[in-house]
């Protein structure tokens, strides 16, 4: 399982990058896998502003439907269009091409609660 060192996480599965003001959201290599074939992504919370734990879109897999919550408070930038028409992006490259959104934090401090890399591998790993 894939855990890059250069990334903060949630209890959710969900990895955060971030890049000077923008931060990058996506499902981690552990939650593909949990998930199986992801079939459909839906996202229709663009240009919206969200509190941390709201649900900002859907990940269909073969085996589940399941809500993806936001990691941070912000606006949702944009929604990566590529996995709307390949939505298997997310299981071959979850941390590059199958992101999920990207947002403009509203509260920085709250990059402090997100887990770090080696918190992620204790909470998957037991």
């Amino acid at each position: 399982m894939n855990i890059p060192e250069n990334l903060k996480y949630t209890k959710d599965h969900e990895w955060i990058r971030v890049e000077n003001d923008v931060v990058y959201v996506g499902v981690t290599d552990f939650a593909q896998g949990e998930l199986g074939d992801v079939v459909f992504v839906e996202i229709e919370t663009e240009g919206e502003n969200l509190n941390r734990e709201e649900v900002f879109g859907t990940i269909e897999a073969v085996k589940t439907v399941s809500d993806m919550f936001m990691p941070l408070s912000g606006e949702i930038l944009e929604a990566n269009q590529k996995i709307e028409d390949e939505p298997e992006l997310v299981n071959k490259d979850p941390y590059g091409d199958g992101w999920m959104i990207k947002i403009s934090i509203a509260d920085s401090s709250e990059l402090d609660d997100l887990l770090t890399p080696e918190q992620y591998k204790n909470l998957v790993n037991p």
